[in-house]
């Protein structure tokens, strides 16, 4: 997989949603971004249910996570992302501290081989080889995709991850349930 080209820069993403019809919500919100000229979706991975992590809920999430090719700079694509989640609802109240329910969460996890670190962004996510939610449809999609800082694959950083979980926390699901 190559990071720079005409085409754009390959990119991840983490869907999640854990208030209303969050299946359809991520499906939609998934697509929607699709419609955007300088994104080019490539796959979309298969959903799962995962118990909240960082918060005290009693929603479930379902989480999915996407590959595409990007001609925006990372903040700009960030930006989008975040306005996104506001079309489909979310709702971020200023000095709101900590994790909240919410209908739809967009994460910039990775851009293929570049690492940032601005005062709004920080590339790779800071937390993505913590996140079960996260490494396994990632892995299920670009197992081979390599983390810049840890120089592990995707599918290297789930193998290590998978022992540490707590079973019953995380699911496979279908699009359709």
């Amino acid at each position: 997989m190559s990071g720079n080209n005409s085409e754009g820069q390959l990119a991840c993403i983490g869907l999640g949603s854990n208030l209303g019809q969050s299946r359809r919500l991520l499906l939609e919100a998934w697509h929607s971004l699709g419609g955007h000229p300088q994104l080019k979706l490539l796959r979309l991975s298969s959903p799962c249910r995962s118990k909240p992590v960082g918060m005290v809920s009693e929603n479930w999430f379902i989480n999915a996570a996407g590959l595409l090719r990007c001609l925006l700079p990372p903040e700009e694509l960030l930006d989008m992302l975040l306005k996104t989640e506001l079309r489909f609802g979310r709702v971020r109240l200023p000095g709101q501290q900590g994790y909240q329910d919410r209908t739809l969460d967009l994460d910039l996890l990775l851009i293929e081989g570049l690492t940032l670190r601005t005062e709004r962004l920080t590339l790779p996510h800071p937390a993505l080889q913590q996140r079960l939610f996260v490494l396994a449809p990632l892995a299920e999609i670009a197992p081979q995709l390599r983390h810049p800082l840890l120089n592990k694959t995707v599918a290297e950083l789930l193998a290590e991850l998978e022992p540490k979980t707590t079973k019953g926390d995380f699911e496979w699901t279908r699009w359709e349930d």
